[in-house]
């Protein structure tokens, strides 16, 4: 059984709770430039694997997803390579140090209230994550991912390694 970790909690345990989709959005494709302009967020995610099993986070109820499992990550700031961003996003969610390795995928993803380009690296964990930011974390076998609710732009990743 997939472990799910509550901050608030040492024991793994697996969340019930219902989860509703968000507004169905379109796929774009990627600009050529790299610039954005205002309404578009450039974000950054890690795929960190251990002992056959791949690290996911549960987004906040409050925020943008609410409720959606995701890959650990978070947006980039001005200046900051997508490596640095994720270096440091992974040390402030996770508090943990990751080696940034193959970049897996690049999505644009067009939601009604922004867009947002989504960068997927691998990447190796050096240490133990925990829930630093009060999130749940759950360590889930590649074919068990279905179970988990994940937001549209993360479903075509999600589907590639399901299947390994």
């Amino acid at each position: 059984m997939d472990g799910v970790v509550s901050p608030q909690q040492d024991s793994p345990r697996v969340s019930s709770e219902p989860i509703r989709p968000p507004a169905s959005p379109e796929p774009i494709r990627p600009p050529a430039s790299p610039e954005r302009s205002e309404g578009h967020i450039d974000v950054v995610a890690a795929v960190i694997e251990r002992g056959g099993r791949i690290l996911i986070a549960r987004r906040h109820a409050g925020s943008h997803l609410g409720g959606l499992w995701e890959f650990p990550g978070g947006k980039r700031q001005a200046g900051e390579t997508p490596e640095a961003a994720l270096v440091r996003e992974i040390r402030e969610e996770l508090d943990a140090a990751v080696t940034v390795g193959e970049l897996l995928d690049d999505v644009e993803w067009r939601y009604p209230e922004k867009t947002v380009r989504l960068r997927f690296f691998r990447c190796a964990i050096e240490n133990e994550p925990r829930a630093a930011e009060g999130q749940e974390i759950a360590w889930v076998a590649p074919a068990d991912l279905g179970r988990y609710e994940f937001p549209p732009a993360d479903e075509g990743l999600v589907a590639r390694l399901r299947l390994r």
